[in-house]
């Protein structure tokens, strides 16, 4: 990357707007690695230009996020309606079976249809297959017991699907029953 030396004045905005020109041209989470390894730069300084360019635009229509492991323009949330009527599309809609899989597959992982349909009490071949056909559950390896069963995790497309950075962003369980709490 052709820039002012790290310290000159100017420095970092051309930094922060070589990012923003990486992760717009790329479409999907990009790695602060990735992002250092286009532009030739260390990782320090790249991780200081994320940080400008997130502040930057942090009242923008059009923001800069971390998603599953990796960073992203992503549209701002407050805008999501309007851009949902602009291209005339609905947004992703989940079953509450397709809800309950990816939820013990995030929370159990790795996890076989086996153990998934003990803790649901139903069949969920069908359900497993339609999440893997759309690409939010992947196939992790197979157990090492009787019949190798298939093994189980989450996607990428989960992690961007929900907006987490990563599965850490995941509630706890105790967090999730503050939630349930009845307020006074």
């Amino acid at each position: 990357m052709s820039e002012p030396e790290e310290d000159a004045p100017g420095a970092l905005p051309a930094r922060a707007a070589a990012v923003e020109a990486l992760l717009f041209a790329s479409g999907e989470p990009v790695t602060t690695a990735g992002i250092a390894a286009a532009l030739e730069l260390g990782i320090g300084p790249v991780r200081e230009a994320i940080e400008h360019l997130r502040l930057q635009r942090a009242e923008a229509g059009v923001v800069v996020e971390e998603i599953a492991g990796g960073w992203q323009l992503r549209t701002a949330p407050r805008f999501a309606g309007a851009v949902l009527r602009l291209r005339g599309a609905k947004p992703a809609r989940l079953s509450r079976a397709s809800l309950e899989v990816l939820a013990l597959v995030a929370y159990r992982q790795p996890i076989t249809r086996h153990e998934v349909e003990q803790l649901r009490g139903v069949d969920s071949g069908g359900v497993v297959k339609s999440l893997l056909d759309r690409g939010l559950l992947r196939v992790a390896g197979r157990r090492d017991e009787p019949g190798k069963p298939l093994e189980y995790r989450t996607s990428a497309a989960f992690l961007e699907l929900f907006g987490l950075a990563a599965l850490t962003d995941l509630p706890t369980l105790r967090e999730r029953a503050e939630l349930d709490e009845p307020r006074d």
